[in-house]
């Protein structure tokens, strides 16, 4: 579920992948005829971005371009995680955002004199045109009514009229009211004859005002209706002036009115440049310091940090049997002009500071450290790996981990160390692990077996999961066994001695 990842509910919301529910599907299609389909919860999505999403769920440890740790542009945000820095981290890169705004004013500020000439006449003439048209943001509305009323005269006079007359004029009729006003003459009548009819009496009398005023205001408006070809023509007129300002300036009035207040603003601003270029270059000035400030501290609580990780990852490393296998974290840093000034230098700065974090490994003594992607493949690679993910693990945001032949040049003994570690990584991670080697397999809390099967002409590879009696059976088989009884009680052993281990291991967390 994306809530594994709290840095991978971004780039779903940035693409609009999130569901809201929690539940994250990929897939991939293949057809015969080469062509990928891929999406992401029922979405087409690229090739790339199903990948993107895919490294920061599943990390393959045995295809080594896989490997986040073998990424160094992720090095820095392990080190951060591991150190507690992340929201150190975060408020540089607020500063270090705030510098490159300020910068791009300051640049738009600098831009060649003959640009800012013909910025300044193309903002004076649209101020111009906005200006002459005296806008009024209800306006429109108004005037749409009055084209309504105009276009309309005719049969908006005649309705007007229809209903005046049945309300309360015509000679050739009667009208409501003159009804109304004979049933008001009984009905006071009656109300002499019977007083409980008084309130019925009252409810018809006040019937008849409101009818009576409603007569007034339609002959009133029948009155004001006049058809004027001439005034139509102003409110078309206008309307189309009103429209051309918005296709060029806004959507609406408003927007209209407030693009002329933004382009007066910024005549304003190119009229006093050389004041804004000297309050912007006080203002990148006094961001640098401080994040200089921010960024000086963030890279001394790095370094500190840094030795504490390469202490705990050799101690991981001495416990896989790599002894003499040396860690370093090198932290480097690169020197420009326009960074902050820390200890007498300017450094390039970004969004993470001043800092290029870089992993580096010795596997033997004598040797230099060299970067973790160039390091022997196989036994060697998988130990460091699993070192760095047992001292990682909570740093590490990537919630499936998967180790492919982990078991290369390992022995059975160390092979029990890495199955231990492994087993440990199922507190912060889902592992999943590929292995021949019993001591490994048997730390398992799942098992699946994996064999190939003949199906006419074509090799298929099933996967199955393992009951407990398939699961002796198949380590009595890693063991070198023959499936003989002797071979099923030294993989029961081996699954008991294994689980006595995890209950002990429980107990204590």
């Amino acid at each position: 579920t994306p809530e594994q990842s709290k840095e991978l509910r971004p780039l779903l919301e940035e693409y609009g992948l999130d569901d809201g529910e929690g539940t994250l599907i990929l897939s991939r299609e293949i057809s015969r005829s080469g062509r990928s389909v891929c999406r992401v919860n029922g979405r087409a999505v690229t090739l790339s971005l199903l990948e993107e999403i895919g490294q920061q769920l599943i990390d393959i440890h045995g295809q080594s371009e896989h490997l986040s740790l073998l990424r160094v542009r992720e090095h820095l945000f392990f080190l951060d995680r591991y150190a507690g820095l992340t929201a150190q981290r975060e408020h540089l890169a607020g500063i270090v955002a705030e510098i490159r705004r300020v910068r791009q004013a300051l640049q738009a500020c600098l831009q060649d004199e003959r640009e800012l000439a013909r910025r300044t006449d193309l903002l004076q003439y649209q101020v111009a045109e906005i200006e002459a048209a005296r806008l009024d943001p209800d306006e429109e509305a108004e005037l749409l009514r009055q084209r309504t009323m105009l276009a309309n005269a005719e049969r908006l006079s005649e309705l007007a009229s229809s209903s005046y007359t049945l309300l309360d004029g015509g000679e050739q009729r009667r009208s409501a009211l003159d009804i109304l006003g004979a049933a008001l003459h009984d009905l006071q009548q009656l109300e002499r004859l019977d007083p409980s009819l008084a309130e019925q009496r009252q409810a018809l009398e006040g019937a008849i005002y409101q009818l009576e005023d409603v007569a007034r205001t339609l002959r009133r408006y029948r009155d004001s209706i006049e058809y004027s070809p001439a005034r139509l023509k102003q409110v078309e007129d206008r309307l189309s002036l009103i429209h051309t300002l918005k296709r060029k300036y806004g959507d609406t009035v408003e927007e209209v009115l407030r693009f002329a207040q933004r382009a007066r603003e910024e005549l304003e601003s190119i009229a006093h440049n050389e004041e804004r270029v000297a309050e912007l270059r006080e203002q990148e000035q006094a961001l640098l310091r401080q994040a200089g400030e921010e960024a000086a501290r963030l890279s001394e609580a790095r370094r500190r940090a840094a030795k504490e990780l390469e202490r705990a990852i050799e101690e991981q490393l001495a416990e896989l049997k790599m002894e003499r296998a040396r860690f370093v974290v090198s932290i480097e840093r690169v020197e420009d002009p326009s960074g902050p000034e820390i200890d007498g230098k300017r450094w390039a700065l970004d969004a993470t500071g001043i800092d290029r974090v870089e992993f580096l490994i010795a596997p033997n003594v004598g040797e230099p450290p060299k970067p973790l992607a160039k390091i022997a493949s196989g036994g060697e690679t998988s130990r460091l790996m699993l070192a760095m993910k047992g001292v990682l693990s909570a740093a590490d945001p990537v919630p499936t981990l998967i180790f492919d032949e982990i078991d290369a040049g390992i022995s059975g003994r160390v092979g029990t160390l890495v199955g231990r570690r492994l087993w440990n990584l199922t507190r912060q991670h889902q592992v999943l692990c590929v292995t021949h080697l019993p001591q490994i397999a048997s730390f398992a809390d799942r098992h699946l077996g994996v064999s190939k099967q003949v199906d006419g002409e074509r090799t298929v590879t099933v996967v199955h999961p393992l009951s407990g009696d398939e699961r002796q059976r198949e380590l009595a088989a890693l063991l070198g066994g023959d499936g003989s009884q002797s071979a099923l009680l030294n993989a029961r052993d081996l699954l008991t001695q294994v689980e006595a281990w995890k209950q002990e291991e429980r107990s204590r967390s």
